[in-house]
């Protein structure tokens, strides 16, 4: 079980073979890495899976690998435009994950120079067409551990700043908090050739185009959003994970953040939030026990408007009306009310 999603495997993934899993996307949610949190939002999971099958069956036309199969309805796997109504289960190719040790307070990941294949990547690609208020680019700017000419940028970029092209980040994945690395220590971690790593880096500029044209159709801008690969046993790359959802990007409707960043909006101003950002600081690996008191649920109606906006999203980019819900415009409108924005 994950934060969010719940992983049934129905054949083991082995040395060289591949395994088949079902992910269980759940109405729960994760902010800030803390994993559960205290509420639900009711149809995030069917909403997400839907969203999630959408654009894979859309890179599957591009000819473009990923690890999905389809989605489950009544016990039989079946396409997109093949079920009834709403489901929360994708089905896909399994992968081995190796996961480094810790040695020393530090991560060993000496197992992926000894694997050929039939993995998951410990990576996340991240991409960047814009920089939105809560960017991590501008603390890492901040702090010196980014630099402007790492971004293409000749001064300090301003929130909502559009790059005049992609920045394509990348950090760590398996870590028990996930840092930002250059793609130099990348390739080095993950036992990564420059063709592989140049190769993950295109097919992220073409999912990025993919999801910015598709979200078009509901008035939506693709600010940023994160990718994750593996290899299958020929060592090819494939796709992983989920794609294209308000869970992996966020989106912006006009100057409105179309996410679960509109949930870290309300928990920056809680007392929780700076509780985790100082035990960060103090241990990376070891952060959560340092931190005295759960996180406050989110406030009812809150939860409710952020259920909506998962339906609508869901609506508006497949442009099938899968939900009974208002729009998009309507529902963010209440939100930004709510928020006091």
């Amino acid at each position: 079980m994950g934060s969010v999603k719940d992983l049934i495997i129905i054949k083991e993934a082995k040395n060289d073979e591949e395994g088949i899993a079902n992910f269980i996307f759940s109405d729960r949610y994760s902010v800030f890495d803390w994993g559960e949190m205290p509420n639900h939002i009711e149809n995030k999971g069917e909403a997400l899976c839907i969203i999630g099958a959408y654009f894979f069956e859309k890179l599957e036309e591009m000819g473009i690998k990923t690890h999905y199969m389809g989605i489950i309805e009544k016990g039989k796997l079946k396409k997109l435009d093949e079920i009834e109504k709403p489901t929360n289960i994708m089905q896909f190719k399994l992968l081995r994950v190796l996961k480094p040790k810790v040695k020393e307070n530090a991560y060993d990941y000496s197992i992926y120079r000894k694997e050929k294949g039939n993995f998951l990547i410990p990576l996340e690609i991240i991409y960047r067409n814009s920089l939105p208020a809560g960017s991590s680019v501008f603390k890492r700017l901040k702090e010196g551990t980014l630099k402007l000419e790492d971004i293409g940028l000749k001064e300090m970029p301003k929130e909502g700043q559009k790059l005049p092209h992609p920045i394509i980040d990348v950090s760590t994945k398996l870590e028990e908090v996930d840092r930002y690395i250059s793609w130099e220590e990348a390739k080095q971690i993950a036992g990564l050739s420059e063709e592989e790593a140049e190769e993950m880096k295109k097919i992220t500029l073409e999912v990025n185009d993919l999801i910015t044209k598709e979200i078009k159709k509901a008035n939506l801008e693709n600010e940023d959003g994160k990718i994750e690969f593996g290899f299958d046993r020929k060592r090819e790359l494939l796709l992983v994970d989920v794609i294209g959802t308000p869970d992996e990007c966020r989106f912006k409707f006009n100057d409105m953040p179309v996410s679960k960043e509109i949930a870290r909006i309300f928990y920056r101003n809680t007392e929780w939030y700076k509780d985790i950002e100082k035990a960060k600081k103090i241990d990376r690996i070891n952060w959560k026990s340092l931190v005295s008191s759960p996180p406050p649920p989110l406030p009812e109606n809150l939860a409710k408007l952020l259920s909506d906006l998962y339906k609508a999203c869901c609506n508006e980019i497949t442009s099938k009306n899968w939900f009974d819900v208002g729009s998009l415009r309507e529902i963010i409108r209440e939100i930004k009310d709510c928020l006091n924005l």
